[in-house]
């Protein structure tokens, strides 16, 4: 898990042009610069029903997780389907989850598990886009028929909130997911993405460094800032794209973001203390969600942590031993503990989920294959009542059957924990008009 992983579809041609460059790939400052000059800066943080903006860290399982090795185990099923493990008690009477996340147990009582989201796409393009979007992904119906993508979560974020104190909206790290783009609500509200490891010494947030000659106290006047600055091909290499824009509308944006004390000491993650690093994991997963800690505590709206590698049609138990899964366990307890500590936990709003869970039976290599008739998704924070599971499995796990909810509930869900009408249309750049959440109804468990 030291960078980003496919799934058994990796990333088609289709998918990919589908997205977009700025879809697929996440902007690099240039980008943003540029596309956010069309945008107006004094864009209202919208919030919520308590008065307070929620932002969102959202912990991506890429491939699809499976709940019975995480928060839905079937002690009394037969061996085929309940696996190698356990099931333990949690820090809460009653509650149990697999003995795979002992650190998420024990604390169960700071979050809700949603057992019973379902959906009837069992792959990974499909699945990504709907529980990435809250909508299911358009078939054409003929030749030539018009097709609309809807934009992401995040994208959907930005496009509500604008930038904030030169911080981006939505970031992800260190890729975007297949459906983590903005699709037609423009480039402006595509993530921007921080690639590379904070696990590495000296890790530096590309196109946010200042140039050698600031950095070190030898640009004195505003004329050598800006020759510093004219330097770094963030700026130069766009002009052309976009005469419109004047360059001093980039010059001022960079120079707000650059030397911004808020933004270098967010990125700057050799700053935590070495107890608190250790607490999330030394390994790429657990300091990238240390770093969106960090990114929400500084205002930013939305940050995706993409974590590849969960398809597991093979040796599925293996990974779950293994540093794949203690990582997990490790780094998304101490994020929820963190959180809550600083106080922070009241207005974050964390999601820990996948395109679907596994099926019910083992294979013949020891894996589990795509199932997305149930799958559990976590969630905490931004008011959610804690210590609960939400709806249930049947007994052996193949089927939502109790209080069953869709991607379509779940979007109109989080939205609304973030202040945002999820029953809203959005516009194309043709005017076509777009629903935000189609028919969505709320999950009221975590409104209680």
């Amino acid at each position: 898990m030291n960078g980003p992983r496919f799934n058994c579809a990796g990333m088609p041609r289709r998918d990919f042009l589908q997205l977009g460059i700025g879809g697929a790939l996440g902007l690099g400052f240039a980008d943003l610069l540029r596309l956010k000059a069309h945008a107006s800066s004094s864009t209202p943080r919208m919030a919520s029903s308590s008065g307070k903006a929620v932002n969102c860290i959202m912990i991506w399982l890429d491939g699809g997780p499976s709940h019975y090795e995480t928060f839905d185990p079937k002690p009394d099923a037969p061996s085929e389907i309940r696996g190698e493990f356990k099931s333990i008690a949690t820090s809460v009477p009653g509650i149990h989850f697999s003995e795979a996340v002992p650190e998420l147990a024990k604390i169960a009582n700071k979050f809700s598990v949603v057992r019973s989201i379902c959906h009837k796409d069992p792959n990974h393009g499909g699945g990504n886009h709907y529980m990435m979007t809250g909508a299911p992904t358009p078939t054409p119906v003929a030749c030539g028929a018009f097709v609309t993508f809807h934009p992401s979560f995040g994208s959907v974020v930005s496009h509500h909130r604008g930038v904030l104190d030169g911080m981006p909206a939505y970031m992800s790290m260190p890729q975007v997911s297949r459906s983590g783009g903005p699709n037609f609500l423009g480039g402006r509200n595509s993530p921007f993405v921080i690639n590379g490891s904070p696990n590495e010494k000296g890790f530096q947030v590309r196109d946010v460094v200042l140039p050698q000659g600031i950095s070190e106290g030898r640009a004195a006047s505003r004329r050598q800032l800006r020759s510093a600055l004219d330097s770094m091909e963030r700026y130069a290499d766009k002009l052309a794209e976009d005469p419109a824009v004047a360059f001093d509308q980039y010059y001022q944006q960079g120079v707000d973001l650059v030397l911004s004390p808020k933004a270098q000491a967010a990125f700057d993650i050799s700053r935590e203390p070495e107890k608190a690093r250790e607490a999330y994991g030394k390994n790429d997963f657990g300091q990238r969600l240390l770093l969106a800690r960090r990114l929400i505590e500084v205002g930013v709206s939305w940050v995706t942590v993409y974590n590849g590698g969960w398809d597991h049609h093979t040796k599925i138990f293996t990974a779950f031993k293994g540093d794949q899964g203690k990582r997990l366990d490790q780094g998304v307890a101490a994020l929820i503990r963190d959180l809550d500590e600083r106080g922070l936990l009241d207005n974050t709003l964390v999601m820990l989920l996948g395109e679907f869970g596994r099926t019910p039976k083992v294979n013949k290599d020891a894996g589990r294959d795509h199932w997305p008739h149930a799958m559990s998704v976590l969630m905490a924070g931004a008011g959610i009542p804690r210590g609960q599971v939400i709806g249930a499995t049947d007994a052996k796990g193949y089927h939502a059957a109790e209080n069953v909810y869709r991607p379509e509930d779940f979007a109109a869900s989080l939205y609304t924990k973030m202040g945002i009408d999820h029953a809203q249309v959005l516009h194309t750049n043709t005017g076509r008009p777009v629903q935000l959440v189609n028919n969505g109804r709320l999950i009221q468990e975590l409104f209680v």
